[in-house]
């Protein structure tokens, strides 16, 4: 689904294939036939958005055989989809029993989490179609929190060093330009836009710049307005934007809340609270549901929270939880309140579908299509409110 600024420029808006557990090149294609295809066919569209997810094995696979690259691209195009972008956060294993924090590894001070970007990058310069003006990749906010030292962060930033000029040497191989977003996490190095503004100063931002994935933003509690004027003034592009809610629970020490909340909690992904407590002191974090709740490190709930569960963005939870969609509607509104667009590219990214409370999980491969497509739909209204047009209605 394509969507027009006013200012001319094409906006891209995908669903991010995370949410599928496929490790494999059958498991991918399969992916463009049963969800690829079904949600198209759901939503009545001429193209739909895909931000493809492959695991390091498969990445390397595509970016050194062009039969195997040939024939995605052609896979593609049978079931109407276009990638513009990529999602090359999570290395390998994402739908393994426990995720938790080794999403995180490895990370910008490791040799393979360089090697692995590439790759992507390079796949995508042969999935790109004509009309998109760039690719773009979104990837880890460095590493998590601990360990971290000036060492490993000079490290990390020799590699980012290293990723311009391998992007640069691809742009110059193949004639079309990946950037690369790093996309702040609560818990991380780089955990919110302030955080990327100091320490991402210098990049090389004709390549490198922000994923602005909206739960995040919101878990952080960061000011919509504020955060985009921040990037802006600091010249660090918006890359890429992942367009997901988080919970939200305006009064966590009620009882009811509390066994609402509970049921959000397992075991695979990770998800950090948040709690802004009353007056102006310093937001309260844990780095997981169970440690919030309960224990001695439970947090007092003397304020709301936000939990890092990407919800699906046209259901609401059950009360007395919400989801933090109306934070979501005002990043997009100023990501393309301004005379151009911050982004071009658009990811609605909920990979949480199967550890979500049961009543709401789907029980089988239609339910899915059929939820992702209604998001895909969510989100296209959204971007309408944010002053955007569907380009297939331009004609209509």
């Amino acid at each position: 689904m394509t969507f027009r600024h006013r200012d001319g420029t094409r906006v891209h808006l995908a669903y991010c294939t995370n949410v599928h557990p496929a490790e494999d090149a059958e498991g991918l294609h399969r992916q463009l036939r049963v969800f690829g295809a079904g949600v198209r066919a759901r939503l009545d569209a001429d193209r739909i958005g895909l931000g493809l997810w492959l695991p390091a094995p498969l990445a390397a696979r595509l970016a050194t055989e062009p039969a195997e690259l040939d024939r995605l691209r052609r896979a593609l195009d049978e079931h109407g989809i276009e990638v513009v972008t990529l999602n090359a956060f999570p290395y390998r294993g994402f739908h393994a029993p426990v995720v938790k924090k080794a999403v995180y590894r490895p990370d910008w001070t490791e040799e393979e989490r360089l090697g692995y970007t590439l790759d992507c990058a390079r796949v995508l310069t042969g999935l790109l179609p004509d009309d998109a003006a760039r690719g773009s990749v979104s990837t880890v906010p460095l590493a998590w929190r601990e360990p971290w030292d000036a060492g490993r962060h000079g490290a990390a930033r020799a590699m980012l060093d290293r990723l311009a000029e391998g992007l640069a040497k691809l742009e110059a191989e193949t004639g079309r330009t990946v950037r690369v977003g790093l996309e702040p996490e609560p818990g991380c190095i780089v955990e919110t836009v302030a955080e990327a503004v100091e320490l991402l100063a210098g990049v090389d931002t004709r390549r490198i710049g922000v994923c602005l994935d909206t739960c995040h933003l919101a878990v952080a509690f960061e000011d919509p307005a504020g955060a985009v004027a921040a990037l802006a003034e600091a010249g660090l592009p918006v890359v890429k934007a992942q367009v997901s809610a988080a919970l939200h629970a305006a009064e966590p020490a009620d009882a009811d809340t509390r066994a609402a909340l509970a049921r959000y909690t397992e075991d695979r992904f990770l998800h950090q609270v948040r709690e802004l407590p009353p007056g102006d002191g310093a937001v309260a974090a844990r780095d997981d549901l169970p440690q919030a709740l309960e224990g001695p490190a439970a947090l007092p709930g003397s304020g709301p929270w936000r939990v890092h569960f990407h919800a699906p963005l046209h259901q609401r939870p059950e009360p007395p939880l919400d989801t933090t969609s109306d934070h979501l509607e005002r990043t997009l509104a100023e990501l393309f309140a301004g005379p151009e667009p911050r982004t071009d590219h658009l990811e609605v990214e909920t990979y949480t579908w199967s550890v979500l409370p049961e009543r709401f999980r789907p029980t089988g491969d239609a339910e899915l299509a059929a939820g992702l497509a209604a998001e895909l739909r969510w989100a296209a209204g959204a971007l309408g409110r944010a002053g955007l047009t569907e380009t297939e209605k331009e004609t209509a």
